[in-house]
């Protein structure tokens, strides 16, 4: 099965994708194309599955720049193939502004965030979850962007597919440390459909929290991982279908 890969005009010129799991070699309940080397999955399935990817962007495996996502907000800069060679990086956002290399995210719920100045000729991508959004993870990605010579009023991004509103209710305690960090993060929250449960907009929060930084253009695919599983993986649902595991969707950017 052929690839697919969302694409968006926001970022063009660049070459850019938000993989879905179609067209991949893993099978069972990674059916697809799982890129997730943290993943039980069968680690040639999956080695198969980035090399795809790296023929999709253009690139060879090797530049294909990752790293070992925890939930922060940690940026590492990528210069050239050795700090792809070394191990992973710790961090959730990826910044270069070298070409040739791809920088990637994976994800499974959480927001895959592409961006680009194209004029200067620097891109990022970063994984912003509930927490490294809160935390600054998309303003670090930015701050960074400038440091190496990004233009604020030229950057582009792209929030790929995350799980939607509809999908995502939380508890209580959930919906306090938000509203407790910031009272106008009421605004991200409508009551659930069970007593005391709110659903909570990730999209939204990633593209107001985009937004306020001044950037050039700002966009979310619309996509919901969680709501179709012929094209997304998706970690809440897996988690209520008992799954053991689930697959990693992957996004690049490439110069």
């Amino acid at each position: 099965m052929t690839l697919e890969i969302i694409t968006s005009d926001t970022l063009s010129p660049v070459r850019h994708g938000f993989f879905t799991r179609r067209g991949g070699a893993s099978s069972g309940i990674f059916a697809g194309l799982n890129c997730g080397l943290g993943s039980s999955d069968q680690r040639q399935a999956v080695q198969i599955n980035r090399d795809r990817v790296a023929q999709a962007m253009q690139v060879t495996p090797d530049r294909v720049a990752r790293m070992h996502q925890v939930h922060s907000a940690t940026v590492a800069i990528v210069e050239n193939s050795d700090d792809i060679s070394a191990a992973a990086p710790k961090a959730d956002a990826l910044v270069t502004k070298t070409s040739g290399i791809a920088l990637s995210v994976l994800t499974a719920d959480c927001q895959p965030v592409l961006f680009a100045d194209p004029q200067s000729g620097i891109i990022a991508a970063a994984h912003a979850g509930w927490r490294g959004t809160l935390d600054g993870v998309l303003e670090a990605t930015v701050d960074t962007m400038i440091e190496l010579g990004a233009q604020r009023a030229a950057i582009r991004a792209v929030i790929g597919p995350s799980i939607s509103q509809k999908a995502y209710e939380v508890g209580p305690e959930f919906h306090e440390n938000f509203v407790s960090e910031n009272p106008d993060n009421t605004k991200y929250f409508t009551k659930g459909k069970a007593a005391g449960k709110f659903l909570f907009d990730l999209p939204s929060l990633g593209v107001s929290r985009l937004n306020a930084m001044g950037l050039a253009a700002v966009q979310w695919t619309g996509h919901c991982t969680y709501s179709d599983a012929e094209r997304f993986y998706s970690y809440r649902r897996t988690t209520h279908a008992g799954e053991a595991d689930y697959g990693r969707l992957i996004s690049c950017i490439t110069l």
